[in-house]
């Protein structure tokens, strides 16, 4: 009876911190609230695409090249935050964007979430700009949408660079994500997982290479955890989880002609490196540099020589990348 009690006890607690947490969250984050806090917010611009309210940081000239940048699933403009500025000194006129329902972009309920459906918005998106071609840039899930954008509107990429990209759907395997995907599960952990701050800070040991860890700051983790903090972030973070269907890459990635720079960390543990190989092996015009001490997210762990790598090959003719130095491996 005892055990029966707790068990009871238990259980009523812990529906209490559901019910606590579902009614006191904020439906939204508001930008006025926040920009103060976020890195570069005088370079933050805000565009209607096809309805939705989304946000972009720009650097650079207007008239120079430019460079289109996607960041991965749950992250924002933010993860360029260093490579940006270093990419824009180097002559290019670079875009870091929020996709739909990530950062501070809107997160609208009716939009479904899909890798294509994000790639339709970056395509309506360059039109909005009056960008026809860019250099697609794309980070592990924003990887996959730039793929997606070279499969489906393919007059819009100029060039790619892959960065520890999703090229399937293994990451759905996740057990996380595998509870995210039964229904009522997910909108109960979903809240619990992106605000917390413990396990913000454990995924990060496991996104950033060891060597890397010093990265793993307050202000890092707050910066992540900012934009998520809100019923609507919520509900975009399940709903992609639930409409990840990424196979066609690994399917179609041999259709794609464009000049391909692959770039991938040894030490990922998000996205091992051999599907960067079978990437590369699929698409006939790439190439693929492994950085040395590096996790999933070498634009911000070996920025400077993440930064070198996208230069190089988009200020060469053929899209070349020469031999790098120690702290690479030209992938033959």
């Amino acid at each position: 009876m005892k055990k029966r009690n707790l068990a009871i006890a238990v259980g009523g607690a812990a529906a209490a911190a559901v019910a606590v947490k579902m009614l006191t969250r904020a439906e939204t984050v508001r930008w006025d609230d926040v920009a103060s806090m976020v890195p570069h917010s005088d370079r933050s611009r805000f565009i209607n695409v096809d309805g939705i309210r989304l946000h972009y940081q720009e650097f650079g000239d207007v008239s120079a090249p430019p460079l289109i940048l996607i960041h991965g699933y749950t992250a924002s403009a933010y993860v360029w935050k260093t490579s940006a500025p270093k990419l824009a000194e180097s002559g290019c006129r670079v875009i870091a964007v929020d996709l739909v329902g990530f950062g501070y972009s809107e997160k609208p309920r009716w939009f479904d979430y899909s890798i294509q459906a994000q790639a339709r918005i970056i395509a309506r998106f360059m039109e909005r700009l009056g960008i026809g071609r860019a250099v697609i840039v794309g980070s592990s899930y924003g990887g996959a949408v730039a793929l997606n954008l070279a499969l489906d509107y393919a007059e819009k990429a100029a060039r790619l660079v892959l960065v520890d990209t999703v090229i399937n759907d293994a990451p759905k395997r996740h057990p996380i994500l595998r509870l995210a995907a039964l229904p009522g599960v997910g909108e109960v952990i979903t809240p619990f997982f992106v605000d917390s701050k413990a396990f913000l800070r454990l995924r990060m040991r496991g996104t950033l290479a060891p060597a890397n860890h010093h990265l793993i700051s307050d202000e890092r983790i707050e910066s992540i955890r900012r934009p998520l903090h809100a019923a609507d972030a919520h509900h975009s973070v399940l709903a992609t989880s639930r409409n990840w269907f990424a196979d066609r890459i690994q399917q179609d990635a041999e259709l794609i002609t464009q000049p391909t720079l692959i770039i991938w960390g040894d030490q990922d543990s998000v996205i091992p490196i051999r599907h960067g190989y079978r990437l590369h092996r699929l698409m006939l015009n790439s190439r693929m540099v492994v950085i040395r001490d590096c996790g999933h997210v070498p634009q911000e762990e070996k920025s400077e020589l993440f930064c070198e790598l996208v230069t190089e090959f988009c200020r060469d003719a053929k899209g070349r990348i020469s031999e790098p130095d120690e702290r690479a491996e030209l992938v033959a």
